[in-house]
């Protein structure tokens, strides 16, 4: 059957120009076209016409993502010079999961309407406090930094931790929901078939939406591959102390000269919005996207083994702590299975370095 030019094999699904209502071999009134409207998704398309027989491979993975989350969320703590918190209960998960294998790539769904309890203690008077955490809409349509987290505390005193869970509480719980989708696209693959050498695992996303004005009268030519994929990928949060003021490590990071020693090799630093970077001779590569000085540093990050093109968002933030400073690292965007050697490079290359460098700086 062709489809704007294109051949789709396996799917006993025909096309009538006129509408998209309208397929071959179910009579009207059969119930298709009340799941269709004027103007519709293209991956509604793809689900549609999944349900016909095809070549495809394709696991539930609800119940395995439940588990997965209570095991990643329950537990969590965090804690400053205020007190303590920790993630007590996993009150509700409600939602589904799936993965599969289709032409040669891994499409991944999942929604996910999550309520966690949280409780807490004040350092000062021990007063314990409770209150929830809430995710309304956890899927593959938004990365998990943008996905909402609510935190709220049941009435009374305790503010202090509330703001505690509001912002290094949110941040763990981010990390958690990275460590499930990282698990979602491994773990629970694995033995599913894998994707061809020229298309590597991949997740769907569908965000693309076709007007209605592309199927009135004749239906505009269109390859199936316009759907984006991405190859999976990690976030990778460090944090590391210095022994030196935070204008000095700053500084370490932003000008060619002191990058070159510190890295023992040569170096390009164009430290300014736009400005590209080049380290290690070449290996590592990029673009500055923000610099706020002292205090803040976003790059198009990558290495030289990565896929072609494929580059990691790099946040540094630097923070006074007495006479030191505390480098806290977010690297977003790493592939899997490079996740492991770019914490390597990060921990040798850069912060063991540069600790070296600093003390005769």
């Amino acid at each position: 059957m062709m489809f704007g030019g294109t051949m789709l094999q396996g799917e006993p699904c025909s096309l009538i120009t006129h509408s998209l209502g309208e397929l071959s071999g179910m009579e009207p009134g059969a119930g298709w076209e009340a799941r269709m409207t004027p103007s519709w998704h293209f991956c509604s398309w793809v689900n549609l016409c999944s349900e016909l027989p095809a070549n495809r491979t394709e696991r539930d993975a609800t119940n395995w993502s439940k588990g997965k989350l209570r095991e990643l969320l329950v537990g969590v703590m965090v804690e400053n010079e205020v007190g303590s918190c920790e993630i007590s209960d996993l009150k509700q998960v409600e939602g589904e999961a799936s993965c599969s294998s289709r032409k040669g790539k891994l499409i991944f769904f999942y929604e996910w309407n999550i309520k966690l309890s949280w409780k807490g203690t004040v350092k000062e008077s021990g007063a314990k406090h409770r209150g929830s955490v809430e995710i309304p809409h956890l899927s593959e349509e938004n990365e998990v930094d943008d996905t909402e987290v609510n935190v709220s505390k049941k009435k009374g005193e305790g503010d202090s931790l509330k703001d505690l869970m509001k912002t290094a509480g949110v941040a763990k719980v981010r990390e958690a929901l990275e460590d499930y989708l990282t698990a979602l696209k491994t773990e629970f693959t694995t033995g599913m078939i894998l994707p061809t050498k020229t298309a590597p695992p991949q997740e769907l996303t569908a965000k693309r939406k076709l007007s209605e004005h592309n199927f009135q009268d004749s239906v505009t030519p269109m390859v199936l591959d316009v759907v984006g994929v991405r190859i999976p990928t990690v976030t990778i949060h460090m944090r590391e102390i210095f022994d030196t003021a935070v204008e000095e490590l700053y500084s370490i990071f932003t000008t060619k000269d002191l990058v070159q020693k510190f890295s023992k090799s040569s170096a390009v630093i164009e430290a300014e919005k736009g400005g590209k970077f080049q380290m290690f001779d070449g290996t590592v590569t990029g673009e500055y996207l923000e610099l706020l000085s002292n205090k803040r540093i976003v790059m198009k990050w990558r290495c030289k083994s990565w896929p072609e093109e494929h580059y990691a968002t790099v946040a540094l933030s630097f923070v006074p702590v007495a006479e030191q400073t505390e480098l806290q690292l977010n690297c977003k965007g790493v592939p899997v299975c490079k996740e492991e050697s770019t914490r390597q490079c990060w921990e040798k290359q850069h912060f063991e370095e540069i600790k070296r460098f600093a003390v005769a700086f």
